[in-house]
């Protein structure tokens, strides 16, 4: 599996901004196969949610008490998400990925309440 690496979303204009949680992005990453995943802080809900969506087919928010809990758990949600994308990509050829995205869907939603 060829690693493709994060990179900064909109070459990081993005930070400082209010995010969709209507709190400030402190990070905010795009993967190349079609992913983002945004860290906010003083959110109206929580002081800190992390934001992420696979585009075209899903959008899931957490909501944070601690800044180290939610940086910890960003690294591993990007994780989560970069091998679901992989794993899509890999079966491209025979449904587009389809039924991978769909399982893993429902596998990252419920590793990541």
């Amino acid at each position: 599996m060829v690693e493709i690496s994060w990179r900064p979303f909109e070459e990081g204009a993005t930070l400082g901004q209010p995010g969709s949680e209507q709190g400030i992005i402190l990070r905010d990453e795009e993967h190349a196969l079609g992913a983002r995943i945004t860290l906010e802080r003083a959110t109206i809900v929580a002081p800190f949610a992390i934001t992420c969506g696979i585009y075209g087919w899903m959008m899931h928010t957490r909501f944070f008490a601690a800044e180290d809990e939610a940086n910890a758990q960003y690294e591993q949600m990007k994780d989560a998400l970069s091998s679901l994308l992989e794993a899509a990509e890999q079966t491209a050829a025979i449904d587009g990925g389809r039924e991978v995205l769909m399982d893993g869907i429902d596998e990252f939603i419920g590793n990541y309440p």
